[in-house]
């Protein structure tokens, strides 16, 4: 059995809005192994985002722990988080969130030249990833220039270039029209596969989560197998 890149115990999270108290993630456990692809579905509002934030380390639990590559986010300090962040983990949105003043290629590269890998070598990368989604020819376009299903399209790239051991993506799809959301879904499975990556997914869409190798359904801040 492959190594646990994730591992969340007895996760809950509470937000205090107005006088009463909302507990939105309710004592969850969920393991994540390397190579793992995993949909998360649920009602609108039902703690999926907050979920991926938590396992992320972009939000901290009221309750529980979370591990990434066997380390307690809880004794870090939020510079050494977004290092095994950066180190660790890849991020795709349901927006795509590119810098709009840089081109495709240097948007995939960005999260390399952060770790400060030389300009060339995190430009080859890019290219690389970007080959890797079918836009080869669009390495020089701004987001500006690329078509909504291009924009994810990148933003995948952007989250496999550093070949994490596992990427959170939060409704990747969900900007999309049904035909070009099923090839972009199609585009990152393909990807994870060819990278060994694992991948999370949390989505509305039970079609493309059937395509995942298990799907898990958050409901009333409770995470279960889905039937």
């Amino acid at each position: 059995m492959s190594e646990i890149v994730l591992r969340a115990v007895g996760l809950g999270r509470t937000y205090t809005q107005g006088p009463q108290p909302v507990e939105v993630l309710r004592s969850v456990d969920i393991e994540i192994r390397r190579g793992e692809t995993v949909a998360i579905v649920g009602a609108s509002g039902s703690g999926k985002s907050t979920l991926l934030h938590c396992l992320g380390g972009l939000d901290t639990p009221t309750t529980g722990s979370v591990e990434i590559d066997g380390q307690a986010l809880s004794t870090l300090n939020e510079a050494q988080k977004g290092a095994l962040r950066n180190r660790t983990l890849g991020f795709v949105y349901q927006f795509h969130h590119l810098l709009p003043e840089f081109t495709a290629q240097e948007n995939v590269a960005m999260p390399l030249l952060i770790r400060r890998e030389g300009r060339k070598a995190a430009l080859g990368a890019a290219l690389g990833a970007l080959t890797d989604v079918g836009l080869e020819h669009r390495v020089g376009h701004t987001p500006a220039e690329l078509s909504g299903g291009e924009r994810q399209r990148a933003a995948i790239a952007r989250a496999l270039v550093t070949r994490p051991q596992c990427v959170l993506a939060d409704e990747p799809t969900g900007n999309l029209d049904r035909d070009t959301a099923r090839a972009v879904f199609g585009v990152m499975v393909a990807l994870q596969n060819k990278v060994g990556t694992g991948i999370v997914v949390v989505t509305h869409d039970r079609e493309l989560a059937s395509r995942m190798g298990r799907v898990l359904e958050l409901n009333a801040g409770r995470l279960t197998s889905a039937k």
